[in-house]
């Protein structure tokens, strides 16, 4: 994996062996931020990275100026690697990470965010309630966004929330803000 821009430019991270994630590709990646870049700012913003996995889409909102990311993993083996990666790069102070369970994490009391990546397994079984918790319960700044991937047999073009969404091969990213689109 590669940073693409930012302060953190050309970095690389292999994935080490027996760490069970799925990592958003470069070109999916710089299409979410380029969205991001076009619409919004992420410089000084505070970032939720949920299903953090291997932490690439944390990393390259820490690089293009976010700051602060929240990685959120079940997977402790995930947050160390994240937690390795943050303290070589001289992040660490940038990057908190927490293993829990996502569904049981947005039961605690919600903290407001600019940005929230979310990239769960694709046959998650509550994404649905999922989407709601975060954009119906404070999880979002009023002008945040939520940057789901999902895959492609998942549309959520009908929710009024959601006002991007579009395929990079066998994922699609949805994009939700806290206000229902006009």
């Amino acid at each position: 994996m590669r940073i693409i821009t930012g302060s953190l430019k050309g970095r690389r991270f292999e994935i080490p062996k027996g760490l069970v994630v799925r990592p958003t590709t470069d070109r999916t990646k710089e299409s979410m931020f380029n969205k991001i870049k076009a619409y919004k700012y992420i410089e000084g913003t505070k970032v939720l990275d949920l299903f953090a996995g291997s932490g690439n889409l944390g990393f390259e909102a820490i690089s293009r100026g976010a700051r602060e990311v929240l990685s959120i993993d079940l997977d402790p083996i995930s947050l160390k690697f994240i937690e390795k990666i943050s303290r070589s790069w001289d992040i660490d102070d940038q990057v908190r990470t927490i293993a829990i369970d996502v569904q049981q994490f947005l039961k605690s009391p919600p903290q407001a965010f600019d940005f929230i990546f979310c990239d769960p397994p694709y046959h998650y079984e509550w994404m649905e309630q999922m989407i709601e918790q975060i954009l119906t319960n404070g999880w979002l700044s009023p002008t945040g966004w939520l940057l789901l991937e999902h895959d492609k047999y998942h549309n959520y073009t009908n929710n009024s929330n959601c006002f991007f969404s579009k395929a990079y091969g066998r994922t699609t990213v949805s994009i939700f803000q806290a206000q229902a689109v006009d």
